[in-house]
């Protein structure tokens, strides 16, 4: 395979880091609709805010690791 073809590290997180961030969207979103119902199961609700806070520290850790540290 060519190298030019292949993606480095920071791109692959990139790409990572979008695709996480539209997942969180796309949950953020079912809660709310679930939510508006106000007909939603609380234990489905409870679990999509789980998965949504896991989403969330994973795009935190995908950030900081794209973040240059900078020494003060």
């Amino acid at each position: 395979m060519n190298s030019s073809s292949k993606m480095d590290h920071t791109e692959v997180l990139r790409v990572r880091l979008e695709v996480l961030r539209h997942d969180h969207s796309d949950l953020n979103e079912a809660i709310r609709a679930l939510e508006a119902t106000g007909t939603a199961d609380p234990f489905t609700v409870k679990r999509l805010k789980k998965q949504k806070l896991a989403l969330k520290d994973r795009i935190a850790q995908i950030e900081d690791e794209l973040t240059p540290d900078i020494i003060a």
